[in-house]
């Protein structure tokens, strides 16, 4: 243990390894800010706090049987030329997952306002949001912790990176959850980034991989976008 506190390339591994842990959480935080935005502010608050240490469990167990994590990346099936590992159908699924997921709340959102419903949650929308929270949870889980894997050689040094990248998940999430709140038309362009995050899962399960950078790229050019438009429409309200 000593040694890795002396070690810099141990320390170098820490931060480079948390870095990509907070850039793959933020498709976690995103979908935990527009799942909460649908049941009353005091249950979402406690709903966030329990898909967020659901989400630092998954991670730390996942880790613990390391052994059984690098199989699920040995080929299962094969479909069309194409050999799928365990990995990359739960990849799949929780692509298709999101995308289904995404798809089916912006139609509530179109639909509501078409309809002029009062949007009042169901008395099960609590025990609901809960369980998708776990459900991606999980998917999210297992591309984040594979990744770690392929970075670092010491659990150690795993650990630390995932649990500090859920500490500032876990900070973060509070004000992206309100500000998707407060500002409706973020809250559909939230639910597009679900579609594309889930688009690319699906890819990466059929393994056409494709590159992180250009879709954060584009999350984070259409968010500027965005908050432009939240800026004018403060200051017009203002004028």
């Amino acid at each position: 243990m000593m040694e890795l506190i002396t070690s810099p390339e141990a320390w170098a591994a820490l931060l480079t390894l948390t870095a990509l842990e907070i850039v793959l959480g933020i498709d976690n935080v995103i979908f935990l800010s527009v799942l909460v935005s649908r049941i009353p502010p005091a249950q979402a608050n406690r709903a966030r706090q329990i898909g967020l240490l659901l989400a630092l469990v998954f991670r730390i167990l996942l880790l613990s049987i390391l052994v059984w994590l690098i199989g699920l990346t040995q080929p299962v099936i094969t479909i069309t030329s194409v050999a799928l590992s365990w990995r990359d159908i739960i990849l799949i699924g929780g692509g298709l997952f999101l995308i289904a997921k995404a798809t089916h709340e912006i139609h509530g959102e179109v639909e509501a306002r078409e309809g002029g419903g009062d949007g009042k949650p169901s008395p099960n929308a609590f025990f609901w949001v809960i369980v998708q929270i776990i459900i991606i949870d999980l998917v999210f889980s297992l591309d984040s912790i594979i990744t770690a894997i392929g970075m670092a050689q010491d659990i150690e040094i795993m650990i630390a990176a995932v649990v500090i990248a859920c500490i500032i998940m876990y900070i973060s999430s509070g004000p992206v959850a309100r500000f998707v709140a407060e500002h409706p038309t973020t809250k559909m362009l939230a639910l597009a980034f679900l579609v594309l995050i889930g688009v690319a899962l699906v890819a990466d399960g059929f393994q056409f991989h494709i590159p992180r950078g250009y879709i954060y790229f584009a999350i984070a050019f259409s968010a500027a976008v965005e908050m432009f438009n939240v800026m004018a429409r403060r200051n017009r309200r203002k004028a």
